[in-house]
């Protein structure tokens, strides 16, 4: 394509794929896919959240990676490319615009509560976490949020150290990083799992990941799992899409898609398997939101033998997995900066790794100075989570599904993923329906939901009616 921007390439598909799953595995598989799980009844809901990655999460991440490497350019300028050379509108790119913009956002206060990580870090090092009874634990992280100081701190040394390997560009930085953490990371995981089989009620734990309570299971609960399946897998926010445009052009992208949904899946299993031993063998409440980690957890961990250590090694693990993502949502706006010509890597890093510390102080800010400061009855924190995580995703996701399944043509999307008509016969046209009605109509659930929209409507309803 004459309009294609040249850019490094991976140095081989599973370095790919450990960056993609680096990207998808964050916060999200770590933190809240057990909570989630346990406020909303198991084992049923993770049959359902498997059902979502495979029907609707995993066939967005083939057109996204699709649509990367062979726009071969940031976001923008790949949706730009390839509307143009479809003979569509370039009005297209701004699809990959409200990627970065949503990833930029997200990355703003992702940053912020990475630093928690990173802090919680340092406290178990030094031992200031040990010992400590539910509401000693309990007032230690509220005087963390409360002090605009050290959330500050944390926020940038987490900020600083995303920025220097994204400036390295990708064989020396980007590579290095998914080369040297990700297999940190999934040692660590397993050696936590291994630990809690040990220490842990893991039987319990086993019973209430695996064993489907239905009873349990609500319309609610069924739309988590479908927006849990959507967002863990880190869609609609121009990274997977940066990461495709990096991909050597022989790579197969069904089958590499399917191995980051497989690791992601794996990894956020993994996390339940290692957490709810210690939550059943402790007598801890399963369902306790976002404080199961934070607060919960920092009392099991100083009550159990070896729990600094172990401690230590769990937000190591959860630090790890927020960054990895963090270079994935600061990359896209690089690219596209340096797509320009008139920055230097370095340059563009630095540009918008200031920015999104910049917003990330008004986050921080949220939670103690600016906390009574509200549009909407939503501070700073929120209103930037809500408008990237509720609206800007999920429309970015349903855009690309849009693209991918109605405006380019079958044959072309086809040709693009290597697939042979008369070898992929019932597999295209599986594909097929995934793209063009199982996903759309499952990521516009997501957005439906996340967004109010359905709850706006059945208030119109009732004024009107």
């Amino acid at each position: 394509m004459s309009t294609e921007i040249k850019h490094e390439t991976w140095s081989s598909r599973w370095i790919f794929i450990l960056a993609a799953t680096g990207s998808a595995v964050g916060l999200g598989n770590i933190w809240r896919f057990p909570y989630v799980t346990g406020e909303n009844g198991g084992g049923a809901f993770v049959l359902v959240y498997l059902l979502c990655v495979l029907l609707v999460g995993l066939p967005v991440m083939i057109c996204e990676v699709m649509l990367g490497k062979h726009g071969r350019a940031s976001p923008i300028n790949a949706m730009k490319n390839l509307a143009i050379g479809a003979k569509l509108s370039e009005k297209w790119g701004m699809v990959g615009l409200l990627g970065i913009v949503a990833g930029f956002l997200i990355l703003s206060f992702y940053s912020v509560i990475a630093g928690w990580s990173l802090a919680y870090t340092f406290y178990f090092v030094t031992g200031t976490m040990e010992t400590m009874g539910p509401q000693s634990a309990e007032a230690f992280f509220n005087k963390l949020t409360e002090s605009a100081t050290s959330m500050l701190v944390w926020h940038s040394i987490f900020l600083v150290i995303t920025c220097y390997m994204v400036g390295r560009g990708l064989k020396r930085g980007l590579e290095m990083a998914v080369k040297s953490l990700m297999p940190i990371l999934f040692l660590m995981l397993f050696g936590l799992v291994c630990y809690s089989a040990v220490v842990g009620n893991f039987g319990d734990a086993i019973v209430y990941l695996f064993r489907p309570n239905f009873s349990a299971l609500t319309g609610e609960s069924i739309l988590i799992a479908l927006g849990q399946a959507f967002f863990s897998l880190s869609l609609g926010m121009g990274s997977l899409m940066i990461y495709g445009a990096y991909l050597p052009k022989q790579t197969p992208i069904i089958r590499t898609s399917a191995m980051i949904g497989i690791a992601d899946t794996l990894v956020a299993l993994s996390a339940g398997l290692a957490i709810f031993p210690i939550v059943f063998a402790y007598g801890l409440e399963a369902g306790q939101g976002p404080g199961l980690v934070f607060v919960t957890l920092t009392v099991a961990f100083g009550a159990m033998p070896f729990g600094q250590i172990l401690g230590t090694l769990f937000f190591v693990l959860l630090s790890i997995a927020a960054w990895t993502s963090a270079i994935s949502l600061l990359e896209p706006i690089v690219a596209w900066m340096l797509e320009g010509g008139r920055l230097t890597r370095v340059k563009a890093t630095v540009i918008g790794g200031a920015g999104a510390w910049l917003l990330g102080v008004f986050s921080l800010l949220s939670f103690n100075i600016w906390g009574d400061i509200t549009i909407f009855s939503k501070n700073f924190f929120e209103i930037s989570e809500f408008l990237s995580t509720s609206i800007m995703l999920p429309l970015g996701g349903l855009l690309i599904v849009l693209f991918s399944g109605w405006r380019l043509k079958s044959d072309t999307a086809l040709e693009w993923l290597g697939i042979e008509a008369k070898e992929w016969k019932l597999r295209a046209k599986v594909l097929i329906l995934l793209v063009k009605v199982v996903a759309p109509l499952g990521v516009a659930a997501v957005l439906v939901n996340s967004s109010g929209l359905d709850r706006i409507g059945l208030k119109i309803f009732s004024l009107i009616f």
